[in-house]
């Protein structure tokens, strides 16, 4: 049986995020019904996402890898797929892949970016986080370097020590503007639940005066509570890029949306 690997963009306002759960619409679950349908197989199907990216979170580069029967070319099969898939799912790339081939662990660094918006807007509501008060990115950026590094997270996320190890290598936090956004970037080996999230909405209460750059060390060492009140919306958040051994990120950020300025 052939492995495959997918590259997956979609919006994932009307999904409870990647997963497949019981009653509830995935993405994962909707790619398996394209899988089914165009190929006719009802067994010995897998899809396996690199990230279980939460409700409402998007993605313009998960990854994925597919293991099914069919006689179809890759060329037609991805044709196929995105005809029998929703238009907020779509299927960049689907290439055949050696069977030792993981998306989750092969994977070598993930990508995250976040979009803040500093003016209302018509149109983007759902891909964005709108921050009414003024925003000091300098402090922002002062503030995100107390995230990186090899840190415990614990107190960012409700995955737990006793569960798994809450520690996690952050490469890099980068926070842009562009136009009415403000991008935050984060670079990291892997993620914890919500981890993402929660570390936008202490960075944008810097921003906004109500926390102080110091705040950060004093987060990372409490008990979460606190943290889990800042937790930014899932709106914003976009999974960027999976990266695997022998791959390059791509350069530059200025986020999947463009807004112009205004207030």
């Amino acid at each position: 049986m052939p492995r495959y690997r997918l590259l997956i963009e979609y919006n994932g306002t009307r999904y409870s995020g990647w997963q497949v759960q019981r009653n509830a619409r995935t993405v994962q679950g909707e790619i398996l019904q394209a899988v089914e349908s165009v190929t006719g197989r009802r067994d010995r199907i897998e899809v396996y996402g690199a990230g279980r990216t939460d409700a409402g979170v998007h993605a313009v580069g998960q990854v994925a890898h597919l293991d099914v029967a069919t006689t179809l070319p890759p060329a037609s099969l991805l044709v196929r797929l995105n005809e029998a898939l929703p238009s907020d799912i779509n299927l960049l790339e689907l290439r055949v892949v050696g069977h030792r081939f993981h998306a989750r662990h092969d994977a070598v660094a993930r990508r995250y970016v976040y979009q803040i918006s500093r003016r209302r807007s018509a149109f983007a509501k759902p891909y964005i986080w709108w921050v009414r008060e003024r925003i000091d990115v300098v402090a922002m950026r002062r503030a995100a370097a107390g995230f990186e590094g090899r840190l415990d997270f614990e107190a960012f996320s409700d995955d737990r020590a006793e569960e798994k190890s809450t520690d996690v290598q952050v490469d890099a936090v980068e926070i842009v503007e562009a136009g009415a956004l403000v991008l935050v970037r984060v670079t990291g080996s892997h993620f914890l639940w919500r981890m993402v999230r929660r570390m936008v909405g202490v960075l944008v209460r810097v921003g906004t005066g109500d926390l102080r750059e110091a705040d950060v060390a004093r987060l990372l060492a409490s008990n979460g509570e606190a943290v889990a009140q800042m937790t930014a919306p899932a709106a914003g958040l976009f999974l960027e890029q999976v990266l695997y051994p022998g791959e390059a990120f791509r350069e530059g950020l200025d986020g999947p949306l463009r807004l112009g300025g205004g207030s």
